[in-house]
């Protein structure tokens, strides 16, 4: 698969995750677990994005994401 396929999946996927994540978060129905994993997974997408892309400065914000998941995992877990 060519870079740009990839960066355009990568974009796409974790895009339509974070919406989910930010839909079950907002609810406040119960789904915290399921939220703070699709951002976990849609932190992981949007930072293999940045390594194809060398975005570095993204990457770190995916960090940052990525560690907010993991504090609302084991907070709500």
């Amino acid at each position: 698969m060519s870079s740009r396929r990839m960066t355009t999946a990568f974009e796409i996927s974790g895009s339509v995750l974070a919406m989910a994540y930010a839909l079950l978060i907002a609810s406040n129905t119960g789904n915290e677990i399921l939220g703070f994993s699709l951002l976990l997974v849609s932190s992981a997408l949007f930072a293999g994005w940045a390594v194809i892309d060398a975005r570095w400065t993204f990457l770190l914000l995916q960090a940052f994401y990525a560690t907010s998941a993991i504090i609302g995992l084991v907070r709500w877990g």
